[in-house]
Formats: structure tokens, C-alpha cells, sequence
């Protein structure tokens, strides 16, 4: 699965597993939550350890078979890049959700054939140069590929002018999505909303 020729995407495979650790690397949130927060919910995220979220990640690669839990970009042949892309029911979290339960509506949380995008990681060095654009093209692309229906994404809402840290941005930008052919279909705070493509 290619992009732009610039920046490739490929899913994470067991093969590539070590490239998805050089993403994640060994300090900040990455390295702390391994794409775990939404799968976890309540206790069992307070229990959880930066170890056991790596074990977890790992573990849901070697099950995923076709349908990995998310996609690695490469720019310039290293490994740049994180999105996390799965069955909305597969994330427990969003499954408690009550705003995203007011806006989609509760009854339709459990379907299966509704996608969500997460979490995205760029290397320190790779920012600013489409990685994550390129990411949410190759998943919605890869949803599409499993029989998905609709993708959605719950970014954040950033003003003209506004700074927000990297850290602040796991979960993209509206910009990104709005690139990306997705629309708002509500919010679950002023800032966040919620972004929809529905696939045909």
C-alpha cells in the first residue's frame, strides 16, 4: 500500500514489529500506552504498565492476521510513523462513551462494520512532512479493504493561530480529517469532534 511515493504505509505485521518500536521509542506517551488506552477501559487501564501495553500491542499483531491494528509509515525507508485503525467495537472505551454514544447514537456503537482512527505517532523528525495525512489516507483505504462501512476519527479542534503540543495531538487534527474527505457529525466537547467518510 503506497501514497505518494514519499511516504509508503504498510500494515504492522509481526515482520515489522520492530519498526513499530522504534516509532513508539522509550520515553513520552507512546512509548507509555502502545495504542492500549482505548482498548482499556476502568480498572483495567489504572492496572495497566508501559510493559504490559507493549505485550498487548504485540499480542493483538500476532492475532490480527489481515486485519492489523494499525498501519507503520516509512519515509526515506526508515520507519516514520504510527495510526491505529480497528472495529469501533474493538475499542472498549469508545463502547462507554456516553457523549460519542449522544452523538452516533448508543445502538450503533456495537457495529462491526463501522472503523475508528485513534491514535497517530510521528518520530521526532518526521513531523510536518505529511506523515500523518499520508496515515489516515492508507487507513481509510485499509478499512475499506476489510469491509468497513464508515470510518470515523475524534480529533482535535485547533484554532487559527493556536499551539498545541505534540502531545495534545495523538488523536489528529479536524484539518487532517477534513483533508481526508471526512465530515463532522457532532462533538463530544467544544473541541473535539467527531469526523465521519462513509465508504461506499
Amino acid at each position: 500500500m503506497s501514497t505518494d511515493g514519499v511516504v509508503r504505509v504498510e500494515p504492522l505485521t509481526p515482520a515489522r514489529w520492530d519498526d513499530a518500536v522504534a516509532v513508539f521509542g522509550t520515553r513520552g506517551d507512546p512509548a507509555s500506552c502502545w495504542c492500549q488506552f482505548f482498548r482499556l477501559a476502568g480498572q483495567h487501564w489504572r492496572e495497566s504498565t508501559r510493559a504490559s501495553n507493549r505485550d498487548a500491542l504485540q499480542a493483538q499483531v500476532l492475532d490480527a492476521g489481515a486485519a492489523a491494528p494499525g498501519l507503520l509509515a516509512y519515509s526515506g525507508g526508515e520507519p516514520a510513523g504510527w495510526v491505529a485503525v480497528a472495529p469501533r467495537a474493538g475499542y472498549s472505551r469508545l463502547g462507554r462513551h456516553r457523549a460519542l454514544a449522544t452523538v452516533v447514537g448508543a445502538d450503533t456503537l456495537t457495529d462491526p462494520s463501522v472503523w475508528s482512527v485513534t491514535c497517530f505517532v510521528v518520530r521526532v523528525g518526521f513531523r510536518r512532512r505529511g506523515v500523518a495525512t499520508a496515515l489516515l489516507e492508507a487507513a481509510v483505504e485499509f478499512a475499506a479493504a476489510q469491509g468497513a462501512s464508515a470510518v470515523e476519527g475524534y480529533p482535535v479542534a485547533v484554532a487559527p493561530g493556536e499551539r498545541r503540543a505534540s502531545s495534545e495531538l495523538y488523536h489528529g487534527t479536524r484539518s487532517t480529517f477534513v483533508a481526508a474527505g471526512f465530515e463532522e457529525v457532532g462533538r463530544t466537547s467544544p473541541a473535539r469532534p467527531v469526523m465521519r467518510r462513509v465508504l461506499a
